[in-house]
């Protein structure tokens, strides 16, 4: 039986929706940062565990591989850290 890759868009429009994101332990994942609103600080992003900026240019989606060996929640958040969300990685 093969895994299946979790893929789950977040939608960036002053906030993050959803903001928290809860994926499964060992299966390969992709968060898709799609901004469609340059309203704030939300045209960057800072994955879990970095402290590198991505740029999310206005409505042209973003996509980003995580490491989902570890269970636990981690954070991102916009390139000013003002804006957050979570990841969470379950058994």
């Amino acid at each position: 039986m093969t895994k299946k890759e979790q893929i789950i868009t977040i939608t960036v429009d002053g906030g993050y929706q959803p903001a928290t994101v809860t994926l499964k332990q060992g299966i390969p994942a992709t968060l898709i940062f799609n901004r469609i609103s340059d309203v704030g600080c939300l045209n960057q992003v800072i994955l879990p565990g970095s402290d590198h900026k991505h740029d999310l240019p206005l409505n042209a989606p973003q996509a980003f591989t995580l490491d989902t060996t570890h269970v636990g929640t981690t954070e991102f958040s916009c390139g000013m850290r003002m804006v957050h969300g979570q990841v969470v990685i379950q058994p």
